[in-house]
């Protein structure tokens, strides 16, 4: 029931893209898209890392649960009757099955994904990668970056599956180091395989086919967040230079609301003893980049030094008992985690209320590009997927891959 190929991964490696696309059709009649031919060298499957530097797996075939795991430096793949090892195992699924892969035995079965996988070993550990049709892989992308939806928000749908399919074309071989494309998580695009898709997210995706945005004839960096409160943020949230399709800009209503003001994180609010800052900050300076950090007892003051364009912070300065350090653009939000909780956005005041720190603030995620809940309340109040697209990325060309 299995088929298992051992060997090189060499096959899987493509090439980066470079090249300026060419036209060979008039435009795309029904929305005015230019097609073009695919690249040869886009024209393959994306490489999908979705467990990465783990010690053990389980694959579920479609009729055998599989344990692999890393042994004498090489695969191991056990069904409890045989053992097999070799340095690269691909499995293929059989006909109409999809296969299973998890990190415990209670989520087999949950999640199953197109393609097929490869297993092999890297720094010791196991990494597990997805070898799947663009086009599949973005069953797995979308409802699960912007939600599943209703049919009166269809074209929010769309617009999120084309920003996901240019983000997927634009990040091939951006993991090569790992031998892969794209991380399966927050990294790039949460991916998930088919285990929320619906035919509604699917027919999005197929209606959409192909299609990517463009700029000066590159792809764009295709960003995107949950809610952006009103105003869109820049790349120098990132302290990184601006681009052309990325400015940020008002994302309100003619009543001059937010268009995301549906979300629960239009607004929110945080609250943080001293003891918790001390602690949260120790622990993630270097995450959060933290200039002139020393080890401290007592915070005297925290300052917002500056906004960006679109109202996030720029810097945020902690004066304490032995000096000040200070943090930017979008590291503020790391600087304030809990667990593996950043602060929502980076767009908040803070003030002392009695012993404790209060945070209250606006959006969720980064602010760069489309604001997912304001495409979904676009897309309600009947603007088409290319109106959303050509809002939040300013003067992109939207285009149309075929084979």
């Amino acid at each position: 029931n299995m088929r298992l190929l051992a060997g090189s991964i060499l096959c899987l490696i493509g090439f980066v893209f470079a090249e300026s696309f060419v036209a060979i059709s008039s435009p795309f009649e029904n929305n005015e898209l230019e097609t073009r031919r695919i690249p040869e060298e886009l024209d393959r499957p994306i490489r999908v890392g979705l467990f990465v530097g783990v010690s053990k797996v389980y694959l579920f075939n479609g009729s055998d649960t599989i344990t692999v795991e890393t042994r004498r430096g090489l695969v191991s793949f056990s069904n409890h009757k045989e053992t097999v090892y070799e340095s690269v195992i691909e499995v293929f699924p059989e006909e109409n099955v999809r296969l299973s892969v998890a990190l415990n035995k209670k989520d087999l079965g949950k999640v199953k994904y197109h393609g097929h996988l490869v297993f092999f070993v890297q720094n010791s550990k196991l990494t597990v990668i997805n070898v799947v049709d663009v086009e599949k892989y973005l069953y797995g992308v979308v409802p699960y970056e912007i939600g599943t939806l209703d049919s009166a928000r269809f074209e929010a749908l769309k617009a999120q599956a084309v920003a996901a399919r240019t983000y997927a074309y634009s990040h091939f071989n951006s993991r090569e180091a790992l031998q892969f494309d794209v991380f399966a998580d927050t990294r790039d695009q949460v991916y998930k395989g088919l285990e929320k898709s619906t035919s509604l997210t699917e027919a999005a995706i197929e209606s959409t086919k192909g299609e990517v945005m463009t700029y000066n004839g590159d792809f764009i960096q295709a960003y995107y967040h949950s809610t952006c409160s009103g105003h869109t943020e820049g790349m120098d949230a990132w302290g990184q230079p601006d681009k052309s399709y990325l400015k940020p800009k008002p994302d309100l209503q003619s009543n001059g609301k937010a268009w995301c003001e549906e979300s629960s994180y239009h607004h929110w609010q945080r609250s943080f003893t001293e003891k918790e800052l001390v602690i949260l900050f120790q622990n993630n300076k270097v995450t959060a980049q933290a200039k002139d950090y020393k080890p401290f007892s007592s915070i005297r003051s925290i300052t917002i030094d500056s906004e960006l364009r679109g109202g996030r912070i720029g810097a945020l300065t902690v004066s304490t008992d032995v000096g000040s350090f200070t943090v930017k653009g979008d590291r503020v939000r790391f600087l304030f985690k809990q667990g593996s909780s950043i602060l929502p956005s980076s767009r908040f005041t803070i003030k002392k209320q009695g012993s404790s720190w209060v945070l209250n603030g606006q959006g969720f995620g980064h602010g760069i590009g489309l604001c997912q809940m304001g495409a979904r309340a676009r897309a309600q109040a009947g603007q088409s997927y290319v109106e959303i697209l050509k809002h939040y990325y300013d003067g992109i060309v939207i285009e149309r891959f075929i084979r």
